[in-house]
């Protein structure tokens, strides 16, 4: 793989592969754990360190796809979990290659469900026939299905509009001053991001409870 690219030269490499799911963190078994670290975290860091060679030859540039859930969670922590993963990676990164004249950017997207398609909607008879009978014993159908309505909800409040996500990418890809992050969201999905940074952890926790209450 390297050798294909370096006669021609190397400058840019886009970490973009992410999938995501719903559920409270004892619904899902370790295996799912396991699977999104490995695609969501781990692959990143795999094509990254592939690359490193011909990247600092090349002084090119890196960029990763997260996103503001890398923040706060909303009922899916096990993506939100591989996105602050990845962040951190990156910002380790970003300032080992300096020396070197790569440059390391992060795209943070808000809510672009119905444009990734990332995220089916789920029922709660798929949640339910998933759960262990540790986890049935605790949580009611009911829960369930108030949970299951709420995400579908946001999954469809997402954007549509994708090119936005892309926009920064190319930017990041093409800029003389690329930024080390871009956010690309909505008003309200800044304010959160805004509120969870420079507010006390109890009164983040607060806004999302209330989100989530609803």
């Amino acid at each position: 793989l390297l050798s294909h690219f370096s006669s021609t030269g190397f400058w840019g490499l886009v970490n973009n592969a992410g999938i995501s799911t719903f559920g409270e963190t004892g619904w899902l078994p370790m295996e799912t754990y396991e699977k999104f670290a490995d695609v969501n975290l781990l692959g990143s860091i795999r094509t990254t360190l592939e690359f490193l060679p011909l990247l600092r030859k090349y002084k090119g540039r890196i960029v990763f796809m997260s996103s503001i859930i890398a923040y706060f969670t909303l009922g899916n922590g096990i993506y939100s979990m591989t996105k602050a993963a990845i962040e951190k990676f990156c910002d380790a990164l970003r300032l080992e290659m300096k020396k070197f004249g790569v440059q390391v950017c992060i795209i943070q997207p808000g809510n672009y469900a119905r444009s990734t398609k990332i995220q089916p909607p789920l029922s709660a008879e798929e949640i339910w026939s998933e759960l262990s009978e540790e986890e049935k014993a605790v949580y009611s159908k009911e829960y369930i299905q108030e949970r299951a309505n709420f995400f579908n909800s946001i999954l469809s409040e997402g954007s549509t509009n994708g090119s936005e996500v892309v926009d920064a990418m190319v930017d990041a890809l093409t800029s003389p001053a690329p930024k080390a992050r871009y956010m690309v969201a909505k008003l309200k999905e800044k304010a959160l991001v805004l509120v969870c940074a420079l507010f006390p952890t109890a009164v983040m926790d607060s806004v999302l409870s209330y989100a989530l209450s609803k």
